[in-house]
């Protein structure tokens, strides 16, 4: 059990990059949201400082790579997508309320804030995705690592007794499952209408 923040680290570290290679050589941006990849790297600013604090060591691995490799995507959708000034605000303003639960009441407010407010990190991909007719920007290579990273840290949450991590886990579980549903759906139903046509035309 000692070993999975290891583990999450594997799955963690590279986690990004398939989105990153994706957006980088397609420059497809359907189905991604700017906010999920900057509330993204803001949190896991946060989840540094409470890793530390908590002398999970070996978390901060995983941590610092989102923090810097979701910040780098949310950069490169900058500059392919208009950035609306309410979500650039509300990105902001969560970065400055961790800095304030962590300066008013240390490890446990910080951790409790960013456990709390998971769901909002992921709520942005969910709903971007589930909204776009044609969601070709998903990368589910990065979503398998997100579900592998989470699911590491939920197991670990319930190995330590530490109710922040399981609801990160549990939540971040979720959210993968369900973006993972929705690129597998579109992929099928883009391959059977590709079938369908290819018969209309032999015909």
């Amino acid at each position: 059990m000692e070993w999975l923040p290891v583990a999450a680290a594997v799955f963690a570290v590279p986690q990004f990059l398939p989105q990153l290679a994706s957006l980088w050589r397609s420059g497809d941006t359907a189905g991604l949201s700017w906010s999920w990849a900057a509330l993204t790297s803001v949190s896991n600013g946060g989840w540094i400082a409470y890793f530390a604090l908590s002398g999970f060591w070996t978390a901060l691995v995983p941590a610092t790579s989102v923090t810097v490799l979701a910040g780098a995507l949310a950069v490169l959708l900058a500059r392919r997508v208009r950035v609306p000034r309410r979500h650039a605000a509300v990105a902001g303003g969560w970065a400055a309320l961790l800095a304030v639960a962590w300066a008013v009441a240390g490890r446990a407010g910080i951790g409790t804030a960013l456990a709390a407010s998971f769901v909002l990190q992921v709520v942005p991909s969910v709903w971007t995705a589930y909204r776009t007719d044609r969601p070709t920007g998903i990368s589910v290579g990065t979503w398998w690592l997100i579900l592998a990273e989470l699911a590491c840290f939920g197991v670990y949450g319930v190995y330590r007794s530490d109710p922040r991590l399981i609801v990160l886990g549990c939540t971040g579980v979720a959210a993968s499952v369900l973006m993972l549903a929705r690129a597998y759906r579109y992929s099928g139903c883009r391959d059977r209408a590709m079938n369908d046509s290819g018969r209309s035309t032999r015909s």
